[in-house]
């Protein structure tokens, strides 16, 4: 009897337990409520009433792509789950995808369309479909002579964008022909995608050399990096930022002729020093590392999450000391819905 797609529902206690069961016996184990909660979606395939196969969607992220391949020809579950999915998006108009899986299933992807961005021993991230890396290059500002300018690289959450953010942007415009600023694209912060990309534009409008672009699903998204969005252990951080930082050496830095990446030391988040470590270790000598020290203000180190704290609490005194006018004026015409959204729950105390 040949295999059937099924929707399976992961608040039925029951079928949770099934799919997690599978899971676990094909040596996948992260069952973390961060992690869940964010599936849209879950496919099952049943044969002669056993669960063989499963694959879950998160926005244009495949999560959780398993298969037994017991009694079956090699890679026909595996196939079948895809293309599933696959067709759950091409329904939903998303038609560019990504996956972040173990290192040995790349292939299997590959043999489905996907095309490897990058990879690392334990882990690689893919994509398929439009628009891809290539198009996402094609669309960003470029400089006349850009191969022989000097062009650097931030990446940057902005949640929101502060003076300290101000402050390493101005440091890179400096030194650079072209500074590229990439903000975070992954709407899973307090400010959303396109009030930070706003905010980052209003307080660098000066600096004649600094493009604010998205970094879509390529840096510090959801797709390559979904620790840096949970409380995760520092291996699965460090695992993941691995893979960022390839697919920025690999694919933007050459594709841009970015020779450095600017950071900012991070003296309290714990994933951002590790990140910053990694980026020290994978990105030289091709694209050099320049750690920028953290402004202060009575010798507290400017951070975002202080801000952020201050709109939970409603105190507003000395925010122009922590974040530029624009940024300020942005908060106070918008402290009503900043704090709705908090007490929402959304989570102020992370990166």
């Amino acid at each position: 009897m040949a295999a059937q797609v099924v929707e399976m529902q992961l608040n039925n206690p029951h079928e949770h337990a099934q799919w997690q069961q599978f899971l676990t016996s094909l040596g996948i184990t992260n069952f973390s409520p961060q992690e869940v909660e964010h599936i849209d979606v879950t496919l099952g395939l049943i044969e002669d009433g056993q669960l063989v196969g499963t694959g879950s969607l998160a926005g244009n992220v495949l999560k959780y792509v398993g298969v037994c391949n017991k009694n079956s020809q090699p890679g026909a579950r595996f196939n079948q789950i895809v293309s599933a999915l696959v067709n759950r998006l091409f329904q939903a108009q998303i038609f560019h995808m990504m996956v972040f899986t173990k290192a040995k299933y790349s292939a299997s992807f590959q043999h489905v369309g996907f095309k490897e961005l990058a990879h690392s021993d334990e882990a690689a991230v893919l994509e398929n479909g439009a628009p891809d890396m290539t198009d996402f290059v094609k669309q960003l500002p470029m400089i006349p002579n850009q191969a022989q300018q000097r062009v650097s690289a931030i990446v940057m959450n902005a949640n929101p964008f502060t003076r300290g953010h101000r402050y390493l942007v101005e440091q890179a415009a400096a030194v650079s022909d072209l500074v590229y600023v990439f903000v975070v694209a992954t709407d899973a912060s307090l400010f959303r995608t396109a009030e930070r990309v706003k905010l980052v534009q209003q307080g660098t409008a000066d600096l004649a050399n600094v493009r604010i672009v998205s970094g879509q699903d390529y840096l510090v998204s959801a797709a390559t990096f979904p620790a840096y969005f949970l409380d995760s252990a520092a291996s699965a951080i460090e695992a993941q930022t691995t893979l960022d930082a390839r697919i920025f050496k690999q694919q933007l830095a050459p594709a841009l002729h970015i020779t450095t990446r600017f950071v900012g030391s991070e003296p309290t988040s714990r994933t951002t020093a590790i990140y910053n470590r990694v980026l020290q270790r994978e990105l030289p000598p091709a694209v050099a590392v320049r750690v920028i020290s953290r402004t202060t203000v009575a010798n507290q180190p400017i951070s975002a999450r202080t801000v952020r704290q201050r709109i939970r609490s409603g105190n507003l005194t000395e925010l122009n000391q922590l974040v530029p006018a624009t940024t300020a004026q942005f908060i106070k015409n918008n402290l009503t819905t900043l704090q709705a959204r908090i007490q929402k729950g959304m989570k102020i105390d992370g990166n």
